[in-house]
């Protein structure tokens, strides 16, 4: 029987992996186009979510009104789908109510989940302007200040929207000076329900009261006077709770068929 053969030496590829296909000119292409089109998505994504947060917070979308994908898609000129991943984000956000089967409505928050909110706010921010009584930088001072004029700003401007979202901003911002991420979150999320409720049942002609409110505020966080603070701010959100309760009651109240038909 012959002796095998030795098997030749095997030469070492310059390319360790050349048994794999390398990507060619052929398939970057569809990949670099694949990534356009979903950068291209997410930014209808964000306009179609700014859009309905403005118009929510501007008071032109009405409690327990719906918001179809089709007729959304068709006034954004974009996909379905686009919308129905931005519905989904606002319903996660709490600025829209999600029902299966039925689809995204404005929410129509019940008057004891208005009292709710609005006393977890007077709760935690008493602490808060409590904690920065006396206690604020010029830095701090300034940068309030400024807020307050930027709120002034859009207030005589009529920019109801903006206005709604800087007077939230405003206690975004002392909460931000405590210097606490998760007070910070936790107070985040209360002022978004609450500039919703705002929004809807918050007559237009009462957002003046935030810039001037504000500005009254600054100057007693510059005193030592810490209970006359708390006492501002909690005259303050109750002034605006009692606002928006008022008018979240009528929005409640079912019409008198015997007072609509009856004879006079």
């Amino acid at each position: 029987m012959a002796p095998s053969r030795p098997f030749p030496p095997v030469r070492q590829s310059a390319f360790p992996y050349a048994h794999v296909a390398r990507p060619s000119h052929e398939c970057r292409a569809p990949c670099k186009e694949a990534g356009l089109d979903a950068l291209a998505e997410a930014g209808v994504e964000e306009r179609v979510h700014a859009a309905i947060c403005a118009a929510l917070l501007a008071g032109k979308l009405r409690p327990g009104m719906p918001l179809r994908e089709r007729n959304l898609a068709e006034a954004f000129g974009c996909t379905r789908g686009a919308v129905r991943k931005v519905l989904a984000r606002l319903g996660a956000e709490g600025k829209l109510d999600l029902e299966p089967n039925r689809g995204a409505f404005v929410p129509r928050p019940s008057v004891e989940d208005i009292r709710q909110v609005y006393s977890a706010r007077r709760a935690v921010e008493a602490g808060i302007v409590a904690t920065l009584c006396g206690r604020l930088s010029d830095e701090q001072v300034a940068r309030l200040t400024q807020h307050v004029e930027a709120e002034e700003a859009a207030f005589h401007g009529q920019q109801r929207e903006a206005s709604v979202r800087l007077a939230g901003g405003f206690h975004a911002l002392l909460t931000d000076m405590v210097g606490s991420a998760d007070l910070l979150a936790f107070v985040q999320r209360l002022i978004a329900k609450t500039e919703l409720y705002k929004a809807l049942y918050d007559p237009a002609e009462f957002i003046e009261c935030a810039p001037t409110e504000h500005r009254e505020l600054v100057a007693a966080l510059q005193t030592d006077r810490i209970q006359a603070t708390i006492d501002m701010i909690t005259a303050h959100l109750d002034d605006i709770e009692r606002r928006v309760v008022e008018q979240a009651m009528r929005a409640e109240e079912v019409p008198d068929v015997k007072a609509i038909f009856g004879q006079g």
